[in-house]
């Protein structure tokens, strides 16, 4: 998971708070003009991140990268925007720019974490987050993405524990549950997994990510009808789950519960 920063003051402004040779000088010589201007292209911006348009969202950074150069925002931004069209050489970049311009701001680390993790350097991803964490020791994003990635080790019992970790420090973080729930059945412990997973669903019935966890497990359990019903409500959210690829590779659910909704779609 990458993390936008979307405060216009600190996109536009930079991060005041941050020591970087030469900012506090760059900063001083923007113009209101520069500024109402920016902002317009910032707003832009994140409307097309909203809308999933993610090219017109790269080229407004890109505008804004061009105007702001001295800001890590701004790159770190257009960085999120290259990691979801896939462009992830150049999203790092971008991520390596915002970092020497920064290199005491979480965010960039994290995100270029996930980069790398997109690319199978988990290794590499972890020491990105475990920085993150030296640097905010109670980031539960970090938590969880690392959690991804050791997951992409095959270490599920490291796996669990940071995804429990991130939980524990923002209970509302729903995506760190539902992680540790596909991990609870990729280590056969099935009960729990369906437990949490209808937790989930009852306090977040518009999580297909679970809808669909629970369509494959109860599926395997001989539980059919109600495995149905969850897969409408899934289909009906998100019907990339109807693509065990895009399951696999770019959601990565664990390969036991891959396998599980491998037999549902194929009605094993």
């Amino acid at each position: 998971m990458i993390r936008w920063i979307l405060s216009l003051l600190i996109i536009l402004s930079a991060w005041t708070t941050i020591p970087s040779v030469g900012l506090a000088e760059n900063v001083d010589s923007i113009t209101e003009q520069q500024l109402q201007q920016g902002d317009s292209i910032a707003q832009q911006a994140i409307e097309a991140t909203e809308k999933g348009d993610f090219a017109q969202a790269e080229t407004h950074w890109t505008q804004l990268v061009e105007m702001f150069p001295q800001n890590p925002a701004v790159w770190s931004n257009r960085g999120n925007a290259r990691v979801s069209q896939n462009k992830l050489e150049l999203a790092i970049a971008d991520f390596d720019h915002s970092i020497e311009l920064a290199p005491d701001a979480p965010d960039p680390y994290l995100n270029r974490g996930t980069a790398l993790e997109a690319q199978g350097h988990y290794q590499e991803a972890i020491a990105d987050y475990n920085r993150v964490l030296e640097l905010n020791p109670d980031d539960p994003m970090a938590y969880n993405n690392r959690g991804n990635a050791e997951g992409g080790q095959g270490d599920w019992q490291k796996a669990l524990t940071d995804y429990q970790k991130a939980a524990e420090i923002a209970p509302n973080f729903a995506f760190a549950r539902a992680n540790a729930a596909l991990v609870y059945y990729q280590i056969g412990e099935t009960t729990k997994a369906v437990t949490e997973m209808r937790n989930l669903v009852r306090k977040y019935p518009m999580f297909p990510d679970m809808r669909a966890a629970l369509t494959a497990v109860l599926w395997n359990l001989g539980q059919q009808g109600e495995a149905e019903s969850h897969w409408v409500a899934t289909v009906g959210m998100d019907n990339r789950y109807q693509d065990l690829n895009w399951v696999k590779n770019i959601r990565r659910w664990p390969p036991q519960m891959v396998a599980a909704l491998d037999k549902f779609l194929n009605l094993q």
